[in-house]
């Protein structure tokens, strides 16, 4: 007679006297079956799904608000020293007559991009219909003009030929609007330091034909700054023969400090230098501590979802203690039984740790088209340019920064399934059958 019987190594089974593996299927499948909804266990199943979607919007908000920060700080770090040098070098002992030639020193220095003579001032400008708006002229020269290509990149209308002739002007798209003016019309200058007369100073007024209308993307810039030709801007400011400063363009911004020496080297002279960060330091560092500071609050988020997680998965021990007693009679260990609750509880931190994570890319790669749809359907103008400085909405997601978030998510995650773990572990079976 042929046995017909099979033994449990024929088939693969494990007998259940046999301890099972760290993470086994078993240990899988019945995580898998906890995480499923039931009629009885709907409101264990509500709090898990609140802690999903907790979680997911947590790390989602916190993605999206860094990178929204972290290119809030880019772009303007790019325009203004698009805009502006890296260093200002300005005399001591005696004026700049002999600009030329320092420029030149400073171009030869290693690590120096361009060296560029400036002589600046304030003004009154006035357009068409006698509007009126303060303005910062800038004189430059048509060489170092065309070197700055965050202005001479960005020409909306006319360029830069009628500058280089020395007849005319070039200003921020901001200004020609609120001036009225585009290009071809006369803007005219009011400076308050003019000519001395016998009846005393009297104001210098001038006007000057626009060649060039530029958009730099910072409103503070499009809407204040007007570019002059360097021999007319002396003229206009009383500063024939010098300029008040140099700006000093370099390779690495964050460099200026061992670039410092080299200038004064090359200067030859006294000189007193400042640099980008000294001159925008308490901006930037506000915007550090906001940025730390978001980092926390939102942080709080995803600590409240997973504490979501805790009472979730305590609900469901207590519900399960029958089921837990019935497999530690079974053969299954305390570690066992740990596993089990652990994967559930760390299954919902996961899952709504990555759908996070994936929400917050899909916002962040077009967050300018949302930003244009709730203004469309508001009616109302979010992130307005006049008073956050740029007129698109930027997002710059950093690897380092967005890997940080999804561990300290994923981190918080598998602490709180910890402790519910934890007791389902240490449930006596003999208790929890005597009181089923």
């Amino acid at each position: 007679m042929t046995d017909t019987t099979t033994s449990a190594d024929d088939t693969g089974a494990r007998p259940l006297s046999e301890p099972a593996r760290p993470f086994s299927a078993f240990e899988r499948l019945v995580a898998w079956r906890y995480l499923r909804a039931r009629r009885k266990e709907a409101f264990i199943s509500v709090i898990a799904g609140f802690s999903f979607v907790g979680i997911m919007l947590g790390v989602a908000t916190l993605i999206i608000v860094m990178a929204v920060m972290n290119g809030f700080r880019t772009q303007l770090i790019d325009r203004i020293l698009g805009v502006n040098g890296h260093m200002i070098v300005q005399p001591i002992d005696q004026p700049f007559n002999d600009y030329a030639e320092l420029a030149r020193k400073f171009s030869a220095v290693d690590g120096v991009v361009e060296a560029i003579p400036l002589v600046e001032g304030q003004t009154l400008a006035s357009g068409q219909g006698g509007a009126g708006t303060g303005a910062y002229v800038r004189g430059i020269r048509a060489d170092d003009l065309e070197q700055l290509k965050m202005v001479s990149g960005n020409i909306q209308t006319g360029d830069l030929v009628g500058f280089a002739t020395g007849e005319g002007v070039a200003l921020g798209s901001r200004m020609a609007e609120s001036l009225g003016l585009s290009v071809g019309d006369t803007i005219t200058l009011i400076a308050p330091d003019g000519d001395v007369t016998p009846f005393g100073t009297t104001p210098r007024v001038k006007g000057y034909p626009v060649s060039a209308i530029f958009e730099v993307g910072m409103s503070e810039y499009d809407a204040t700054i007007i570019y002059m030709p360097l021999e007319e801007a002396q003229l206009y400011f009383n500063s024939e023969g010098t300029v008040q400063s140099i700006e000093i363009m370099i390779d690495n911004p964050d460099n200026v400090d061992e670039m410092r020496g080299r200038i004064e080297a090359a200067a030859g002279r006294q000189i007193f230098i400042t640099d980008w960060r000294q001159r925008n330091r308490t901006f930037f560092n506000a915007l550090q501590v906001e940025r730390n500071v978001m980092f926390l609050i939102l942080t709080l988020i995803i600590l409240v979802a997973a504490l979501n997680i805790v009472s979730g998965l305590i609900m469901l021990v207590k519900d399960k203690g029958r089921d837990i007693a019935i497999l530690r009679t079974m053969g299954a260990t305390s570690s066992s039984i740990m596993r089990i609750f652990f994967m559930t509880g760390a299954a919902i931190g996961v899952a709504g740790t990555f759908a996070g994570f994936l929400l917050g890319v899909i916002v962040c790669l077009n967050i300018e088209s949302i930003r244009q749809f709730f203004s469309w359907v508001s009616g109302t103008v979010i992130f307005d340019p006049e008073l956050y400085f740029l007129s698109q909405l930027p997002a710059d997601m950093e690897t380092g920064e967005t890997l940080t978030v999804l561990f300290v998510a994923l981190g918080l995650s598998f602490i709180a399934t910890l402790i519910p773990s934890w007791r389902a572990s240490r449930l006596d079976p003999v208790q929890a059958l005597r009181y089923e």
